[in-house]
C-alpha cells in the first residue's frame, strides 16, 4: 500500500538521507518534508529529489501550531517520522531556549496535529544520548530500552522531554507511536560542524583539529544508511507504543576517529589540537541493540572501516555542499532557488 509521509527535518544531516533512501527504496510513496532551515538544514542536501513528483519541500516550523494544522489538512498524511530537532550540545550549553522550544514544544504540536487529522504511525527520532553515559572503565556495559533517562545537556534533557511526550500521548490518547534511539550516525551530507565533516574539512585545508580533552571519550558510530533501514522498519513493522534502541557496535574513542580520518587522508597528527572539554561531557555511549535484532531483524551492514572511507570519499567528491556550508553561501541558497516558487 502506497503512503504519504511527513518528514520533519528532511533537510538535515539523517532526515535528508531518509529522504533519499525512501524515494528510492518506495518509488510509489509521497514524501513531504517539512523543514525550517535553520542553521543545520541545507535545501541543497535535496536538491538531487527536487524535481520528484513523488517529493514535495515545505518551509515552515513544527512549534507553530496553526501552520502545522494547515499542512496536515492539506496533505492528509498516513505517517509522521519527526527527525526535526536542534541537535548541537555546545549550541545547546549557550542557548538552551531553542532546544526547549523546537523539541518540546515542536514535538507537542505534531501529536497534536496527529490525533486532531488521525495518522497510522507516529515515529520519534530520538538518541542515546537520554541514557546519560557510561563508564570508561566498564566496556561490558550497555544501554538498552530499560536504562533510565539521565541527561546530561539542555540538547540530551529536551530530548527525553519530547520522548516522554511522546509515550504519554500513547498511554493517553492511544496514538500509535513508536520511538528509536541511535548511536552517533556519520556518513554523507552532516553538517560540518560535528566530529567527523569538521575533522574531515580542517584536515583538509591544513587547519588544526580540536580535539575535546585527551579524546578518550567513546561513542559507537553508526553509518546513516543503516539508521534509515532500521527507521523504516520500525515504521513499518514496529510495535506500538515500543522504543528501539539502534546501534551499530561500532566503538571508536575520538581520537582514534581523528587519527583514521588523518592516516586516510595523508595527513600528519601534528594538526591535532586538545582543547578544554566542554561541560558535562558524556564518557562513553553503547547501545545494545538486540530488541529491535530479535523482533524485526534489523543488523547494521556497515562497520566503520568502511563507513569511513565511503563517507570520506563523499567530502571528496561533493567539495561545493561543505564549502558553501562554511562560508555561509548555503543559507541564502533557498531564497536564490526557491523563494519565487
Amino acid at each position: 500500500m502506497n503512503m504519504k509521509i511527513i518528514v520533519t527535518g528532511g533537510a538535515g544531516f539523517i532526515g535528508g538521507n531518509f529522504v533519499h533512501y525512501m524515494l528510492e527504496e518506495y518509488p510509489e510513496d509521497q514524501i513531504i518534508c517539512l523543514d525550517k532551515l535553520t542553521y543545520a538544514g541545507n535545501i541543497e542536501t535535496l536538491e538531487p529529489v527536487m524535481n520528484n513528483e513523488n517529493f514535495k519541500f515545505v518551509k515552515g516550523d513544527i512549534a507553530d501550531r496553526s501552520f502545522v494544522y494547515k499542512l496536515f489538512e492539506d496533505e492528509k498524511p498516513d505517517v509522521v517520522i519527526n527527525f526535526a530537532a536542534e541537535s548541537h550540545v555546545d549550541r545547546s550549553i549557550t542557548d538552551p531556549d531553542v532546544f526547549l522550544k523546537t523539541n518540546i514544544m515542536g514535538t507537542g504540536v505534531l501529536l497534536d496535529a496527529c490525533r486532531k487529522y488521525g495518522i497510522e504511525r507516529f515515529h520519534q527520532v530520538s538518541t542515546d544520548e537520554v541514557y546519560g553515559d557510561l563508564p570508561l572503565d566498564r566496556p561490558d556495559l550497555f544501554f538498552t530500552e530499560e536504562t533510565p533517562l539521565t541527561t546530561s545537556s539542555p540538547y540530551s534533557a529536551s530530548k527525553a522531554s519530547s520522548d516522554l511526550l511522546v509515550q504519554a500521548y500513547h498511554r493517553t490518547y492511544k496514538l500509535p507511536v513508536t520511538i528509536s534511539r541511535c548511536s552517533n550516525n556519520y556518513g554523507p551530507y552532516q553538517f560540518p560542524e560535528k566530529l567527523i565533516p569538521l575533522i574531515i574539512a580542517n584536515a583538509l585545508n591544513d587547519k588544526p583539529l580540536p580535539v575535546y580533552g585527551k579524546g578518550d571519550n567513546v561513542r559507537d558510530w553508526l553509518y546513516v544508511i543503516d539508521h534509515c533501514k532500521a527507521i523504516d522498519l520500525i515504521v513499518r513493522k514496529g510495535t506500538v507504543g515500543e522504543v528501539y534502541n539502534i546501534g551499530g557496535h561500532n566503538e571508536k574513542t575520538n581520537l582514534e576517529v581523528v587519527k583514521i580520518i588523518l592516516k586516510e587522508l595523508g595527513k600528519s597528527e601534528d594538526l591535532i589540537q586538545f582543547v578544554k572539554d566542554r561541560p558535562g561531557h558524556d564518557r562513553r555511549y553503547a547501545i545494545d541493540p538486540t530488541k529491535i535484532r530479535r523482533e524485526l531483524g534489523w543488523e547494521p551492514t556497515t562497520f566503520f572501516d568502511e563507513g569511513i572511507k565511503k563517507t570520506i570519499k563523499w567530502y571528496l567528491d561533493n567539495k561545493t555542499w561543505w564549502e558553501n556550508i562554511i562560508s555561509g553561501e548555503y543559507q541564502t541558497y533557498y531564497e536564490k532557488m526557491y523563494g519565487n516558487r
